[in-house]
């Protein structure tokens, strides 16, 4: 059974003052519902993504190295190396924060810097390592969108399991103690007024036995 609220009054003030927190307690309690549905919500259209981003980025990947291969074979691993070695960093990580349904999740995206020119000398180079440099471009902004959404659905699950105590708390330990309480204050006043209505009925008897001896 639940135990009354520590320091509960048997009064009438008491009693109004515990129905008000039960009344928003309640209405707390159903707005986290309605929080954790929206989370829940949230969180499997994530893990959608997630799987469908693992399978976009492991493709693009798999593509991106075969085209490396190729070039590869055709223009010899040192040359490759020495056209790597000049080229300009263009690629700036987007590291932002969106607000869903009170959380703040992270919002991942890689930039790619527009260049007046190629990245490297297109006359010692083929078209196969330009198929090469584009694929991995993809690939890489595939991978900052799935460590986007991975970070975010575990902050979801995070709010989630934080939203699914507090509705057990209030469901489970609050919510009984505060009910227990009134039950307790409403016994106690209604057994107070029987005593009070035995009491007037035992003083008006004597009145009226004192008025007939007159």
């Amino acid at each position: 059974m639940s135990e009354v609220i520590a320091g509960v009054h048997p009064t009438r003030m008491e009693l109004l003052a515990l129905r008000k927190r039960r009344d928003i307690a309640e209405r707390g309690r159903d707005l986290l519902r309605e929080k954790l549905d929206a989370l829940m919500v949230e969180f499997f259209e994530q893990v959608r993504q997630i799987s469908e981003l693992r399978q976009r980025s492991h493709a693009l990947l798999r593509e991106a190295y075969t085209l490396f291969s190729e070039a590869q074979m055709m223009h010899g691993l040192p040359n490759l190396e020495r056209v790597s070695i000049g080229v300009e960093d263009r690629y700036t990580l987007d590291a932002k924060t969106r607000n869903v349904i009170g959380v703040a999740l992270p919002d991942v995206r890689i930039k790619v810097a527009l260049l007046k020119t190629a990245p490297y000398n297109l006359l010692a180079s083929s078209a196969k390592l330009d198929e090469a440099t584009m694929k991995m471009t993809e690939a890489l902004k595939a991978i900052a969108d799935l460590s986007g959404v991975e970070a975010a659905t575990r902050k979801l699950a995070q709010a989630i399991a934080s939203t699914k105590r507090r509705v057990n708390s209030l469901d489970y330990i609050i919510l009984p103690r505060i009910l227990h309480s009134i039950r307790y204050i409403q016994m106690h006043l209604e057994e107070r007024e029987r005593e009070d209505f035995f009491r007037l009925k035992r003083i008006k008897s004597r009145m009226e036995k004192r008025a007939r001896t007159v």
